[in-house]
């Protein structure tokens, strides 16, 4: 197999991941709201390396409209959808992380 024909493969691959995604994301937002407002939250404390600790400060430097609880909300729900949970306020999360509007 020559460079190309495996290049080739790979974006044919890369194709039909993203249009996977697409779609699970696609029926995640026909879904209806999935977290209430009001509903109840979890306090957790967390000891995390250093390098990635600086990497979030940075990333809220320049951002004012995401805190630290938003990041690590942000962070866990992507996690979890990723790796499988299919549970539908872990979806909600998670795709609010995507598709967050500046001022939100």
């Amino acid at each position: 197999m020559d460079g190309d024909t495996a290049r080739e493969g790979t974006q044919q691959q890369d194709q039909a991941l993203k249009g996977s995604v697409q779609e699970h994301l696609r029926r995640c937002l026909d879904q209806q709201d999935a977290v209430p407002a009001g509903a109840p939250r979890v306090s957790l404390e967390a000891e995390v390396p250093e390098a990635l600790f600086d990497g979030m400060r940075a990333f809220l430097e320049g951002r004012p409209e995401w805190d630290q609880y938003r990041v690590i909300t942000s962070a866990l729900a992507g996690f979890l959808f990723q790796n499988g949970c299919s549970d539908r306020c872990v979806s909600q999360h998670y795709l609010n992380g995507l598709f967050m509007q500046p001022g939100e």
